[in-house]
């Protein structure tokens, strides 16, 4: 009811930026397979009413909408939206909800966990141009972001994640979205366009297709770069951060094995010369960079790389603390910690 209860189009084309469009599946449609399956459903006011009685809401109910004021290309407008996602509820549902604000740390992590009891606004930005960086890190049976993961989901998805194939994997992810639609564990309501500005005098100003600037291969033409964005990092454990702000600032400072060239998204080398895989891609082999030194002198070798994982993965490793201790990222490319209480 509540997934046809909301005029997305409205939304979009009052409190988005241009080139933005209403969600037809959770994932952009420039993304291989991410829009196999049935679309969103339509705007149906009455319909959606209706349906709200026969679950027994016939006057509706009281929720609450909880969002961070933080402005993302994903949502431009948070506060402005708030209040017209909570109209809409009251006018077409009848349902009546509290707007509540909070602070930006403590927002990721309730929603995160699964802990807000009522509707919240959040969205995602891709970290790599695959099905499985939307789709695996929020419906994981390890994500508790929309309550009680569901296996009609993830099994899917645990499945399609296996196979190297774009095409032998289609039909799952058709299966997947068909069931994220049936089951509405969220409502999707955009795909927001975003643009960045820099002063003429920069050199290289850039926006990456994934990820933020590189401020090393950016030139101001002095010994200071200002950079603005919308809000502060959150804390600077990198690999216990999963929102832009605090990634933005991480990139600065940790470099990968492979990264996205500037311009085209293609990949290209960076501590790792090269990685190439197995038939089936379950396993990889990388040759790292000669001659990488870090700041004290040191030479980077296998071991680091390996202690930069164990890290992050491995829940008893003397290094895994974090922020939260969520590890998100790690928890979802892995289908779960290890050692994990």
């Amino acid at each position: 009811a509540i997934a046809m209860g909301i005029d997305r189009a409205r939304i979009v084309d009052n409190f988005f930026p241009g080139g933005s469009e209403v969600a037809s599946h959770f994932t952009p449609c420039s993304i291989t397979n991410a829009c196999e399956g049935e679309s969103w459903y339509e705007f149906d006011a009455g319909k959606a009413k209706a349906m709200l009685a026969e679950a027994g809401y016939p006057d509706g109910f009281k929720t609450k909408i909880f969002f961070r004021d933080v402005f993302r290309g994903y949502l431009p407008e948070p506060s402005i939206v708030a209040v017209e996602f909570q109209t809409q509820l009251r006018d077409n549902l009848g349902i009546d909800a509290e707007v509540v604000v909070m602070e930006s740390g403590e927002f990721i992590d309730e929603s995160t966990n699964g802990r807000l009891d009522g509707f919240y606004l959040l969205g995602w930005g891709a970290d790599y141009p695959h099905v499985t960086n939307f789709l695996d890190f929020h419906f994981s049976s390890k994500n508790p972001q929309y309550g009680t993961p569901h296996p009609e989901i993830y099994k899917l998805l645990e499945e399609a994640s296996s196979i190297g194939d774009a095409a032998v994997a289609r039909p799952l992810y058709e299966d997947a979205n068909n069931a994220i639609k049936a089951i509405v564990p969220m409502v999707p309501i955009a795909h927001g366009a975003s643009a960045s500005a820099a002063l003429a005098g920069v050199k290289n100003a850039h926006f990456r297709p994934f990820g933020a600037p590189l401020f090393h291969r950016a030139d101001p033409g002095k010994d200071t770069f200002v950079f603005m964005q919308n809000a502060e990092p959150i804390s600077l454990y990198c690999t216990d951060e999963t929102d832009g702000e605090s990634l933005a600032a991480c990139q600065q400072v940790v470099e990968p094995l492979l990264g996205y060239a500037i311009d085209s998204g293609a990949i290209e080398a960076r501590l790792a010369t090269d990685c190439s895989a197995n038939a089936d891609s379950t396993v990889w082999t990388c040759e790292l960079r000669k001659g990488v030194k870090f700041h004290d002198g040191s030479s980077l070798d296998a071991n680091d790389v390996v202690a930069s994982w164990a890290a992050g993965i491995d829940a008893a490793n003397p290094n895994h603390k974090g922020n939260t201790g969520a590890f998100e990222y790690y928890s979802y490319l892995w289908d779960g910690l290890m050692n994990a209480q």
